[in-house]
């Protein structure tokens, strides 16, 4: 076994796709016109309508179990692992178990907000970026910035990256 399918073999399956991509590119052949790396890229399926609707099922599955507090949902939608992110408002947490920590002692009262210019990004069937605004009445003159990275995994669509933020509105005009 090549020193490539080694690392390709014990590699966790956020790294997978990385090690695949790399190890087309590293086995190139010298004659090649195009570079591995710009064949890689061009055959790159972006967008494809399937994944979309997908990805925006488990976003709007998420969205709702936010307002609703429905914390089992929340727990499931992200990745249960110790390298899970979630960068929110007012707190840092690293790993799932910090994250469902968080779940369970966040306040119930006013979790309501609207949504705004949402866009999911998905790169080949397995990988998602879902971006969107928010405002909560309960923070006038605010507005909310949210960012997902999601995988799918044999389970489903889960969000291995979370950031929040919060800014004052910038002026209209």
């Amino acid at each position: 076994m090549s020193d490539m399918a080694c690392l390709i073999e014990k590699a966790p399956l956020f790294e997978t796709v990385n090690l695949r991509m790399l190890a087309r590119a590293t086995t190139a052949g010298a004659g090649d016109k195009m570079s591995a790396t710009k064949r890689e890229e061009r055959s790159m399926e972006i967008d494809l309508p399937d994944v979309v609707a997908e990805v925006r099922a488990a976003f709007d599955r998420y969205e709702k179990a936010l307002v609703t507090n429905d914390i089992p949902a929340l727990d499931e939608l992200f990745r249960d692992d110790p390298r899970t992110i979630r960068y929110g408002a007012t707190e840092i947490l690293y790993g799932y178990d910090e994250i469902k920590s968080f779940r369970a002692a966040r306040s119930p009262v006013a979790l309501g907000r609207k949504i705004s210019r949402t866009v999911i990004t998905t790169f080949g069937r397995d990988f998602a970026v879902a971006s969107t605004l928010y405002e909560r009445p309960t923070a006038p003159g605010r507005i909310g910035r949210q960012t997902q990275t999601w995988v799918r995994f044999p389970e489903g669509w889960r969000v291995v990256v979370g950031h929040v933020s919060l800014m004052d509105k910038p002026a209209a005009g």
